[in-house]
């Protein structure tokens, strides 16, 4: 869970000029009791409200919680589901999301023990989960009871089972891929600026089968190219990959269990150190075996596209650079995917990648003070390497730095021209302008 995260946020006092933009309709406007949960009629849903309410001087703006109205996505499109874990259990998450002063919340809460799904803000409204205003503002965040490094014990047969029928209702709702470039936890939310990537957070954790999930989803990883295919896969069998991660944070090593995560090394070998993200580990330092070092590891149901192969081993671009990760034969770690990857246009050295999709500032009104635009992360495309991706991201930024809509185009969406794609740059999405690239069709 995270905070709404936004700063220096400053009125415009008039004007809007030739952008496109929305602003919500009377509604929209929260407060509305008797509703009915946003589920699928075979789920047992209920609705508990999150706070909304002022808790400080309106003047200083900020001071409410936990979610901001909205209209979408009639506004702002939802393009993306975020899954967490809550690391409290499902009766304190409520009680946190109820407290205005928490300034947190999720559309949803899924209980461990028999899958019940609560829903706590409306799929119009943006809430306060996944710590990138720009994510926030385009996704449906769902929140399972569980701690992550202890998934196993957490995530039951029940709660994959009620979040996939969610998830699936929702993608056909809003229209949303099911893939892992749309669908992902909330270690895949990149962070806004490169100074934030240390901060951003990884649950579900790498106990979270992503295999039996996609395929309850009816999305399960089959081969669907050649096997020379450059776009892969990563498809470990959940039980069979058994793997020692330690919580850092506490300092002690997991228990050796099933996993959805592959150790990513510099070289072809279990002697090589392991794969160093340059957001993580700013000082060069090589990567770690912590479970929230996902720099380090890929998920199963991930996609990378190959760069070299040596006996037993598949690098892939990461980041950047190659990774590498065993593959033995006949070990199945690895499916031939058909799809589409993004590289550079002919021409380009290297393209800036972004954890945002905000219009450029020739794009806003020009009297609108809290111009919004994204700048580049530590991470580049370069000539010659692909990443798995192309789907466009919605250009947009939602402005709301108060509880209600009588400040000037508060609560107003404005939509930019400059095209965005996403990509799976390494453990987590991020954003290339789609003018930088050229995308490419495997097979």
């Amino acid at each position: 869970m995270t905070s709404k995260q936004r700063t220096g946020l400053a009125l415009a006092l008039t004007g809007v000029g030739a952008l496109s933009m929305a602003l919500l309709s009377p509604a929209a406007q929260a407060g509305a009791e008797g509703v009915r949960p946003e589920c699928p009629r075979s789920l047992a849903c209920d609705w508990v409200p999150a706070a909304y309410q002022q808790t400080g001087d309106p003047a200083d703006k900020e001071t409410y919680g936990n979610y901001d109205t909205a209209d979408r996505p009639h506004t702002n499109k939802i393009r993306f589901i975020v899954l967490h874990d809550t690391e409290e259990d499902f009766d304190t998450t409520l009680k946190i999301f109820q407290n205005p002063l928490k300034q947190t919340s999720a559309h949803y809460v899924v209980r461990s023990s028999d899958g019940h799904v609560t829903q706590m803000v409306k799929g119009k409204d943006v809430a306060w989960q996944a710590g990138n205003w720009y994510v926030n503002s385009h996704s449906i965040g769902i929140e399972q009871e569980g701690v992550a490094v202890e998934g196993a014990k957490w995530y039951t047969p029940e709660m994959y089972r009620s979040t996939a029928k969610l998830v699936r209702y929702l993608a056909a709702k809003y229209d949303i891929p099911l893939d892992r470039q749309h669908i992902i936890g909330h270690d895949g939310v990149p962070p806004t600026s490169a100074s934030g990537a240390k901060n951003m957070h990884w649950d579900p954790g790498t106990y979270w089968d992503w295999n039996r999930f996609m395929a309850l989803l009816g999305e399960p990883t089959v081969p669907s190219a050649s096997r020379s295919s450059e776009l892969i896969t990563v498809s470990p069998d959940f039980k069979k990959n058994q793997q020692a991660f330690r919580d850092c944070e506490k300092g002690v090593d997991l228990p050796v269990q099933g996993s959805s995560a592959v150790p990513l090394h510099t070289a072809p070998s279990t002697d090589a150190p392991l794969f160093s993200d340059p957001g993580l580990h700013t000082d060069g330092s090589p990567g770690t075996n912590c479970a929230a070092d996902w720099g380090s590891k890929i998920s199963a149901t991930q996609q990378a596209v190959v760069a070299d192969h040596a006996p037993g081993w598949t690098a892939i671009w990461w980041y950047g650079q190659k990774a590498w990760f065993q593959t033995p034969a006949r070990s199945r770690n690895t499916t031939p995917t058909s799809g589409y990857v993004v590289r550079p246009k002919a021409g380009r050295t290297d393209v800036p990648v972004y954890g945002v999709a905000y219009p450029e500032k020739s794009e806003y009104p020009a009297d609108f003070s809290d111009k919004r635009v994204g700048a580049p992360l530590q991470y580049t495309i370069k000539a010659g390497q692909s990443y798995p991706g192309g789907g466009e991201a919605p250009t947009g930024f939602f402005y709301a730095p108060t509880i209600d809509s009588s400040y000037p185009l508060d609560h107003a969406y404005f939509r930019g021209k400059e095209k965005y794609v996403t990509v799976q740059i390494g453990h987590r999405i991020a954003f290339v302008k789609a003018s930088d690239v050229d995308i490419v069709r495997t097979r």
